[in-house]
């Protein structure tokens, strides 16, 4: 496997904070047959980020509503991804990403649902989001 295809580090602290979470999405759709072109932390208000996959589809994260897939239009670091008729995939702000590989496999796809506010006690969710990192990468 390629390290290209995980995302590059960032240089902003906020965004950082997510590339562990990203990263094992991409490396648990790779396990899982997935072919995964590339991938990338995006802007802020809210955070987010894209997994370009060899089918066409890209799958996007953002810190509101979790994860959505579709035909990928157009995006790159720094500038939002576009996708076609979207689809959210459910399973919370959050998901591990076995679950997110699980839903997109299965087609399993939900309403969108904006479980918080991107500035909504953001210190709440970093400090979620880095208690979640270190079990992951162990797990």
């Amino acid at each position: 496997m390629s390290i290209d295809i995980t995302p590059a580090p960032h240089e902003d602290p906020a965004l950082e904070l997510l590339r562990p979470y990203l990263t094992e999405a991409v490396l648990a759709l790779h396990n899982a047959g997935v072919t995964v072109v590339r991938s990338w932390l995006d802007p802020s208000g809210p955070r987010d980020a894209t997994i370009v996959l060899a089918d066409g589809r890209a799958l996007v994260w953002d810190e509101e509503t979790g994860w959505r897939v579709g035909p990928y239009v157009a995006g790159e670091q720094g500038v939002r991804t576009v996708l076609a008729d979207a689809v959210h995939l459910g399973g919370g702000v959050l998901p591990v990403p076995s679950e997110v590989v699980w839903r997109l496999l299965a087609g399993i796809t939900g309403s969108c649902v904006k479980y918080r506010a991107h500035d909504e006690n953001p210190a709440a969710f970093d400090a979620v989001v880095r208690a979640l990192a270190p079990a992951r990468v162990l797990a």
